[in-house]
């Protein structure tokens, strides 16, 4: 048996299998859940291919988490698959490579900030609002985050879009507690997904691990993230919400 069996996960999001999406489609299936994944425009074909890579081709869904058309009728593309929602999974971000990471945090111009914040942050509510009437209690909302608190090399605005997606779980925590349905997000340390290969400086990041995560840390192995995501996924964190766990190999915890 695992810890998802007879659960029904929608991963938003997956589109390379170098992803942590990907991989905790991966993890979730080989722990006895019915797995949906989703993307949209051109990058949805891709995700339609990388589907059959998995231990068992999953439904692939079009959704655009900043289309309101496709919010709406999220529902009802779910129920042709399964008759509802246990977990979602929130594996969406981006920010303009050219005009807000590596070092361009002074000159970002607002459309693009605009739209790194609704993309990365502001989508977590809207996927979790779409998916509510499809969710009971002890659903479980997990997103994923990169360490907000302090200011990251390169990083820049979608530092800031992760402060924010890390505010909005604590809010969707409350708000969604009293259905009984958890929030929570996974902090992953840097892996070289698609996402990492856009940031200019990402480098710089990843040496840094290198000598300070005190497990160690493998910038190409997505399933230590993965597996946190399907923990907080499970009902093994009844009374946990609101809450970020750090898969870094122990990174944040350290000083100089």
């Amino acid at each position: 048996m695992g810890i998802l069996d007879g659960k029904r996960i929608l991963v938003a999001g997956v589109t390379m299998d170098s992803s942590i999406g990907f991989a905790t489609a991966k993890v979730a299936q080989e722990q006895g859940a019915t797995v949906l994944i989703s993307n949209f425009g051109r990058a949805l074909g891709i995700t339609k291919r990388i589907a059959k890579r998995l231990p068992s081709e999953p439904p692939v869904l079009e959704l655009d988490v900043t289309d309101p058309e496709h919010l709406e009728r999220l529902p009802e593309l779910v129920r042709e698959h399964v008759d509802g929602l246990d977990g979602v999974v929130h594996s969406i971000a981006y920010g303009n490579p050219e005009t807000l990471l590596g070092g361009k945090f002074l000159d970002g111009p607002w459309e693009d900030v605009a739209q790194a914040v609704q993309v990365s942050a502001y989508s977590l509510k809207s996927l979790a609002t779409a998916c509510k009437p499809l969710m009971g209690p002890g659903g479980s909302v997990v997103g994923l985050t990169f360490d907000a608190t302090v200011a990251w090399p390169a990083y820049d605005w979608m530092g800031v879009a992760k402060a924010g997606l890390e505010s909005c779980s604590r809010y969707l925590a409350r708000d969604l507690g009293r259905d009984g349905i958890r929030c929570n997000l996974v902090s992953a340390g840097p892996l070289r997904t698609l996402a990492a290969k856009a940031i200019p400086g990402f480098t710089e990041l990843e040496d840094m691990w290198t000598t300070r995560a005190p497990l160690g840390w493998d910038n190409t192995d997505q399933t230590p993230a993965a597996q946190a995501v399907c923990a907080l996924l499970s009902d093994f964190f009844p009374a946990t919400t609101g809450e970020i766990v750090h898969v870094d190999g122990g990174f944040h915890a350290m000083g100089a």
